[in-house]
């Protein structure tokens, strides 16, 4: 003879996890969320990390699982709509300007010369040094440049003393 399965709501019932089990899940998700935003660029991970965090409060507090999945939906949602308004705004005004590409325009000392047989050499831009690269003829050591532009991980320079 066929047994009778259970209604959904009770199977559903009864292979949920438990409110302690969640609990965790969504502390210890908001915390490699969150540090994961710290050590990436781009502000990708910090919606997420905030929607974990709703969820882990809601859990704490011995909310259902459903409304803690619809915090979480929803506290990123959110969250990613305030992190793009802000980049965008960023963008606009130009703002602040993060990684290598803030090089641009500037002035830096050449450290060790930049050849076109090797096509590389060692610049200082503030107190940073990078590697650099020439489209024109080798400069030589102690020259000044200008960073023209960015490739990979190298500054793209032109020699000042013209």
């Amino acid at each position: 003879m066929w047994r009778r399965r259970p209604p959904v709501l009770m199977w559903r019932l009864e292979t949920m996890m438990d409110n302690e089990v969640w609990r965790w899940v969504w502390t210890g998700l908001a915390l490699l969320m969150g540090l994961g935003e710290i050590v990436t660029a781009g502000f990708f991970l910090l919606p997420f990390a905030i929607g974990a965090g709703l969820a882990a409060i809601a859990a704490w507090t011995g909310v259902s699982d459903i409304v803690q999945w619809l915090l979480f939906f929803v506290g990123t949602g959110i969250s990613f709509l305030y992190v793009r308004r802000f980049m965008r705004a960023q963008d606009e005004d130009g703002g602040l300007v993060v990684g290598p590409g803030r090089y641009v325009g500037m002035e830096a000392l050449v450290l060790e010369t930049i050849d076109t047989g090797a096509n590389t050499g060692l610049i200082r831009v503030e107190a940073e040094e990078w590697r650099a690269v020439t489209e024109g003829e080798p400069i030589a050591e102690g020259g000044r440049v200008e960073v023209v532009d960015l490739r990979g991980t190298r500054l793209v320079v032109r020699p000042l003393d013209r």
